[in-house]
């Protein structure tokens, strides 16, 4: 019998880690031409701004792929976690009109990332792969959940951070093991695919070093309330602002050309193109200690417009943007290195909006090495247990249980 149990136990493994090389090598390479593709659109719109004022044409343009495929009431990430929980079929369509999408709001300028579409790049590619193999169950819950670990690790380039996030969908605790191989597998593999055809990965440097003090601690937890009030502000502009609009605006092909022009208007009133696109240069530039105290309400209203406009992308890079420099300008108020205030922006923001704990602190490490780790961990503590449910995406494995308690009482 224990023989038995063995033999069988050893085949899940290695159909597992086989899911997972399997999908870290095509999701990694699909991810990769992703990276490569909205690198050159932006790159073009940097050289050519004057596309900013086609941006109108390429919301309608989006909303017309979406709805000559029928799809144009899809929530977008969203969407494909409900799915994979309710063990629901994913419409295979949604990837390739993501990854054009995408592409249509980076090269005229809308305020998105590329994330949150990678994402859904991932979830529908490997949806489709798998009912190909048909698969069923959990072996198929688990190798969608791989195939949306490679996507992300290949075109952010942060292996641990994509298999955890990923793994902190609400499932199961027997998926969450289960998939636990498969996704670290996955996203390392499509990592180095990623590097393979030269996609650089997103590192962020502090340039000084920090050195851990009590005192700072006090000043880090008042920097946490202030972000978890924002966190609360943008979830709620995200997701309110479009229900809104529908009510008082249901032409959607009205509804999309009035929100991009508006951003385009934005544009031309500012003056330059800063707040367009991810938003991850200016996420850099304040931990170099350079923002402005209203960088991170701009960025909220361009992303918000932006997405109310139905132009897809992400919200992760915008969030790391509006965190960043939301830190960098009142961290430096409150006394804190204003790079450290930004990079526990940037980590913080994500953690409350996206009830992410675990993969926050991957993301810190990731993304800054271990330096000021101490700092990540005690930020992402106080954000998670400040947390509610109304966070950018649903069903999250970990969900802080103090103010629900707190409300019930």
């Amino acid at each position: 019998m224990k023989h038995n149990r063995f033999i069988k136990n050893s085949l899940m493994f290695l159909k597992l880690c086989t899911f997972g090389l399997f999908t870290g090598i095509i999701g990694g390479f699909i991810g990769a031409t992703f990276a490569i593709v909205l690198s050159f659109v932006i790159n073009l719109r940097e050289t050519s701004p004057w596309l900013i004022l086609l941006l109108p044409l390429g919301s309608i343009a989006t909303l017309l792929l979406y709805r000559k495929f029928k799809v144009d009431n899809h929530r977008g990430t969203n969407e494909i976690i409900r799915n994979l929980k309710n063990k629901d079929r994913i419409n295979a369509i949604i990837a390739p009109l993501v990854f054009v999408s995408t592409a249509i709001t980076q090269l005229f300028g809308g305020s998105a990332g590329k994330e949150g579409a990678a994402l859904q790049l991932g979830g529908a590619g490997s949806s489709a792969i798998s009912d190909a193999l048909k698969l069923k169950g959990e072996q198929r819950t688990i190798f969608i959940m791989s195939g949306m670990s490679a996507t992300f690790a290949s075109v952010f380039g942060t292996p641990l951070t994509a298999a955890f996030f990923v793994l902190e969908f609400k499932s199961s605790k027997k998926i969450f093991s289960l998939a636990l191989i498969p996704c670290f597998i996955s996203a390392m593999v499509a990592k180095k695919c990623a590097s393979l055809l030269n996609v650089a990965e997103e590192a962020i440097h502090l340039n000084r070093l920090i050195t851990f003090s009590i005192s700072t601690v006090w000043k880090i937890f008042v920097l946490a309330i202030g972000l978890s009030l924002l966190s609360t502000v943008m979830c709620f502009a995200f997701e309110k602002v479009q229900i809104w609009i529908k009510k008082f605006i249901p032409n959607s092909f009205i509804r999309t050309f009035i929100f991009a022009l508006t951003v385009v208007i934005l544009t031309a009133c500012i003056g330059d193109m800063r707040y367009n696109g991810s938003g991850m240069n200016m996420a850099i530039n304040a931990i170099s200690g350079s923002a402005k105290w209203y960088d991170f309400i701009l960025k909220l209203v361009f992303t918000t417009i932006t997405l109310a406009a139905g132009l897809k992308g992400g919200e992760i890079v915008p969030t790391f943007c509006i965190g960043a420099t939301f830190g960098c300008f009142f961290g430096g108020l409150l006394g804190l290195d204003s790079g450290l205030a930004a990079a526990l922006g940037i980590i913080g923001l994500f953690c409350c909006a996206t009830n992410s704990f675990i993969s926050a602190i991957f993301l810190g490490i990731e993304l800054f090495g271990f330096s000021i780790l101490p700092y990540i961990v005690i930020i992402c503590i106080i954000l998670w247990l400040l947390s509610t449910n109304d966070g950018l995406f649903e069903n999250r494995f970990f969900k802080s249980p103090i103010l629900k308690k707190l409300i019930k009482h």
